[in-house]
């Protein structure tokens, strides 16, 4: 046996050790609790691929195998500049901007996917044979999966950021012009498929499609439908990389692929669940379409009552059962250290606190975990859905924060943009209380019934602001 051949055994077997990292991690991500852990056991797997690849670079190198000259500058630049970027974006990215970082992430990941396919491709037309009808399957379907991904993503992070109007919107024909490029770029995968011949100019046909595709189909889709959109992108992006590791032989990108097209495909089902809704549906065209403000009034005219904090914090003081509803709002004004702060309070005093977590609470599944994580909260006080609905009966006051579409009644009756859709029974508390800073509509773009609730209290500020009044008005009693 060879030396180059004992490393590559020796690769193999590293990149069959970062792989068991990737599956470890994904599965500890499952929990708040050991989600931090599984994120790094995941990235130290990666680490063990990419330290495997470039031994095995250097080995072939020296074994006379060339190599591009300008090849170690260009992985030189991509681990600094990437890791770099990352490390960067990571840091500095608030909470409430994580979803527009995840759309940008599989941007970078459906683009980065496509173009190793359109590099193979181009390595097969220059060599002037013919390519083997599965070698043409895992490109084109790259090319097509990353490149929708990579349009579609950074769409969906526009939509999330402002720079592109929330509402959906349609394209005149939008929908004809989608079914087009779809055949199109159907019509042109088969042909190749049938021919076996490389063709540049069909490729670029169906990467032009692919890229467009992209548009058509994230830009009629509302704000509301965003953290869905963003799940099932992902769930293409790791189906594009595991197409890429087919096309270059690479077991580790099958694997990665593979895990994360799959995990992201459960949690995108897992979301549309959450929303009575189908992913068919959501895709087709979404409802709402940001935040709008209103006047202090509610659905049908009806008046709404406004709350001081002084009331507020007798009610919240004297309640022996509180459950606290966070929302975008929360996140927003980076109140989770002040929640947290109010509910010790409370709890000194003998109140049970406990937090109702909506599964689309926030912009992206486990935002709400994630940020109340942040501040320490215990995590047996955060109660999912279906645990803490039928708690509401018996708690004497429902805090609301920042939460609109998630706690709307108007769910319960057919015919508004959000019929069906699971929401938090808030409204079966004794008291609720809401902060918020205006009346403004939640991303269905409807007026919250909670609002004019008989037993509902509006108190108006910023939650951050709110929470501290709140607190010092709880110590001054």
């Amino acid at each position: 046996m060879t030396t180059l051949e004992l490393v590559e055994i020796l690769v193999r077997i590293a990149w069959l050790v970062g792989a068991v990292g990737f599956v470890i991690g994904l599965s500890r991500m499952n929990s708040p609790a050991t989600a931090r852990d599984g994120n790094l056991l995941s990235a130290a797997g990666m680490a063990v691929a990419i330290g495997a690849t470039v031994i095995l670079i250097l080995v072939r190198q020296a074994t006379g195998i060339p190599i591009a000259g300008i090849a170690w500058p260009i992985i030189a630049i991509g681990v600094v500049a990437g890791g770099g970027l990352g490390l960067y974006t990571a840091r500095t990215v608030k909470m409430t901007a994580m979803p527009q970082l995840v759309s940008l992430f599989n941007a970078v990941g459906g683009g980065a996917a496509a173009l190793i396919a359109i590099d193979d491709y181009i390595r097969l037309v220059n060599a002037g044979s013919g390519v083997r009808i599965d070698e043409h399957i895992f490109i084109v379907l790259d090319i097509i999966i990353g490149s929708i991904t990579f349009t579609g993503s950074i769409i969906a992070s526009s939509k999330l950021q402002g720079l592109i109007a929330g509402k959906p919107i349609i394209v005149p024909g939008g929908q004809l012009v989608t079914l087009a490029l779809a055949a199109i770029t159907v019509m042109g995968a088969l042909f190749l498929f049938v021919t076996g011949t490389p063709n540049l100019a069909v490729m670029a046909v169906i990467l032009a499609a692919a890229l467009i595709f992209g548009v058509t189909m994230t830009l009629p889709i509302g704000g509301a439908d965003m953290p869905v959109v963003i799940s099932l992108l992902n769930s293409f992006t790791g189906t594009a990389v595991a197409m890429a590791g087919f096309v270059i032989n690479n077991p580790v990108l099958i694997i990665a692929g593979a895990l994360v097209g799959a995990s992201g495909a459960i949690l995108t089902k897992l979301m549309a669940d959450a929303m009575n809704r189908s992913v068919m549906n959501i895709m087709i065209g979404g409802f709402g379409g940001g935040d709008s403000v209103a006047g202090v009034v509610g659905a049908e005219g009806a008046s709404v009552r406004e709350l001081g904090v002084d009331d507020a914090a007798i009610q919240l003081a004297y309640a022996q059962h509180v459950i606290v509803v966070p929302g975008y709002g929360l996140a927003v004004a980076q109140a989770q250290h002040a929640v947290r702060e109010l509910a010790e309070l409370l709890e000194s005093r003998g109140v049970d606190v406990k937090y109702a977590i909506h599964p689309v609470a926030g912009r992206m599944p486990g935002h709400m975990n994630v940020l109340l994580a942040e501040a320490n909260v215990p995590y047996p006080q955060l109660k999912e859905m279906e645990d803490i609905n039928p708690e509401f009966e018996r708690a004497d006051v429902a805090l609301v924060i920042g939460a609109n579409d998630v706690t709307n009644p108007a769910a319960r009756r057919p015919g508004t943009p959000v019929s069906g859709m699971p929401i938090l029974d808030v409204d079966h508390a004794k008291s609720i209380i809401v902060m918020k800073r205006s009346m403004g509509k939640g991303y269905a773009g409807i007026d919250n019934e909670l609002y004019t609730n008989a037993k509902t209290g509006m108190l108006f500020a910023d939650a951050k602001d709110g929470l501290a009044a709140l607190v010092a008005a709880v110590k001054a009693l």
